[in-house]
């Protein structure tokens, strides 16, 4: 393989190596391999490559959270300025984003690691404090489910904190993904600001805020 693309041989490695040999030394399928968790280096550079992706086949911007406005301005308008746009031409961010609803439906009921998901000791310790030791999924049973939703504490993580994270965005002019991937490859100095004021959010979140929500 031609040296001149790095990611390339990169991604050809990786999988030449799971198709080699297993624990067991047997041949990984093309199936295995895609329900193995896929190591940063690799995974990383394919969401990154949506970005130029996007430019090259119609000038589009990487995003999520504009879908949201786009639904508003087709389904209520109500005569906001903000809704006032012609939304059909950024239709194609619809089904980009239902195209994501979807491959995680197919991902979750299709392509699922059966093994429970692997977390540190120390971690799987501090959470037992909470009260929270279901680890088959990537989200914990006692905090996102419809048992929870009835609860302070599941109130708080699922409505409260899905309100923010909208409203957050939009008042942001971007996700993580329009800012942090769009933005910072575009040079652009808002989306560096803001991608700095989430990693700090998310710093104080994590180490300050939850553990007392945890703890209701």
């Amino acid at each position: 393989m031609s040296n001149e693309i790095p990611f390339l041989n990169i991604l050809y490695n990786y999988v030449s190596m799971c198709l080699k040999t297993t624990p067991n030394n047997k041949k990984m399928s093309l199936l295995e391999i895609i329900k193995e968790p896929w190591p940063w280096y690799v995974s990383g550079p394919l969401i990154g490559l949506t970005v130029p992706i996007l430019l090259i086949i119609g000038n589009k911007s990487f995003g999520i959270s504009s879908s949201l406005r786009h639904i508003c301005a087709a389904c209520i308008p109500a005569n906001i300025s903000f809704f006032k746009y012609d939304w059909k031409k950024e239709s194609w961010n619809l089904f980009f984003v239902f195209g994501i609803f979807l491959g995680g439906i197919i991902a979750t009921y299709f392509l699922a690691n059966p093994n429970p998901v692997e977390i540190t000791t120390k971690l799987s310790e501090q959470l037992a404090t909470y009260g929270i030791t279901d680890h088959s999924g990537l989200l914990p049973k006692e905090l996102f489910s419809w048992e929870s939703l009835f609860t302070l504490r599941g109130f708080i993580m699922i409505v409260v904190g899905g309100f923010l994270v909208g409203f957050g965005t939009r008042y942001a002019g971007g996700c993580t993904s329009g800012h942090a991937i769009m933005g910072i490859s575009n040079l652009q100095w808002p989306s560096f600001v803001a991608t700095i004021c989430f990693m700090i959010g998310g710093f104080i979140m994590a180490n300050l805020i939850l553990p007392y929500i945890l703890s209701l």
